[in-house]
């Protein structure tokens, strides 16, 4: 028997509306303003009435401000990212739930901890690292007077300098923020629900573990692969502290940060049309991706593979 509470619906489509209208409103204002011209954007309040400009302000808007360049390398950093977390996150909780080795539990515990560590904490230690990758070797190095050694069998004073710089790199772009806790996390979960039977099956028919992982166990995570594409790329698409850190070539500067260039000083003209219509261009890519994978995204959050 299904009950008819026509009052509590209306106050529940009423609620959901006005949320929508709440975090729409936004889009649409920046949708609105980049279809005006600079005089009729400038007003207060602005016509919220679209214009006929649309075409004109998002072309300046994307050649002023490189934003082809500027979403190429957010892409590509964004991609990195969330095949790099999945990838390390599947293989480290197929590690943690199906190797029974010393310290397991502890080591689970230990990344588990990291969630407690997001980026804006341990950015300036992640910075120097990136700055250069081979510093703790260099230390060893030093400590071990490997320079003299090398000058006393040559002949010859020679001082060894290990650098390697990942600074305006898609590399340090990606690879300091692939460790994810939080898929690890889920991935574990997710294992400790398969059967313990098809593991044992895998064992008698002489799957070796990578066989086991590959053919059994990533065919059955594919919805939860699916939903976490999505949350993290929209995740490494919207970076904007360690982008901001780590590239001060302007041929590798991420969409997000390239924003700034057009948004108006105080002596500059109150170009908002172009600032926003860039802003509406920059939004597209993890729109269209969550448009793209929203049922798969769903699907993973609900529901399991059997």
């Amino acid at each position: 028997m299904v009950e008819k509470t026509p009052l509590l619906d209306f106050f529940t489509y009423a609620f959901l509306i006005l949320g929508i209208f709440v975090v729409g409103f936004p889009i649409i204002y920046s949708l609105i303003a980049a279809t005006l011209p600079l005089e009729e954007v400038s007003k207060i309040p602005m016509p919220l009435i679209p214009g006929d400009q649309f075409m004109v302000n998002m072309k300046e808007a994307w050649s002023r401000g490189n934003l082809g360049a500027q979403i190429l390398n957010s892409f590509i950093m964004a991609s990195g990212i969330t095949i790099g977390k999945i990838t390390v996150s599947m293989i480290g909780a197929f590690s943690i739930v199906y190797f029974d080795y010393r310290f397991r539990i502890v080591i689970f515990a230990s990344v588990f901890c990291t969630l407690m560590l997001p980026v804006e904490v341990r950015i300036l230690p992640t910075y120097e690292m990136a700055a250069n990758v081979l510093s703790p070797l260099q230390v060893l190095w030093d400590f071990l007077h490997l320079d003299s050694l090398i000058s006393w069998f040559s002949g010859h004073d020679i001082s060894v300098t290990l650098n390697w710089c990942l600074l305006d790199s898609y590399t340090g772009l990606i690879l300091p923020l692939v460790a994810s806790a939080t898929c690890t996390f889920l991935f574990r979960q997710f294992f400790l629900t398969v059967p313990e039977e098809l593991c044992e099956a895998a064992k008698i028919d002489g799957a070796s573990p990578m066989m086991f992982f590959r053919k059994i166990l990533f065919p059955l995570s594919k919805t939860n692969i699916a939903a976490l594409v999505v949350i993290e790329f929209v995740y490494g698409y919207n970076q904007y502290l360690w982008p901001l850190l780590v590239t001060t070539n302007p041929k590798m500067t991420t969409a997000v940060i390239g924003l700034q260039n057009l948004i108006p000083q105080a002596d500059d003209l109150p170009e908002w049309n172009l600032a926003l219509g860039a802003a509406v261009l920059v939004m597209l890519p993890p729109v269209l991706v969550v448009l793209f994978m929203q049922r798969w995204f769903v699907k993973g959050l609900i529901e399991k593979e059997k």
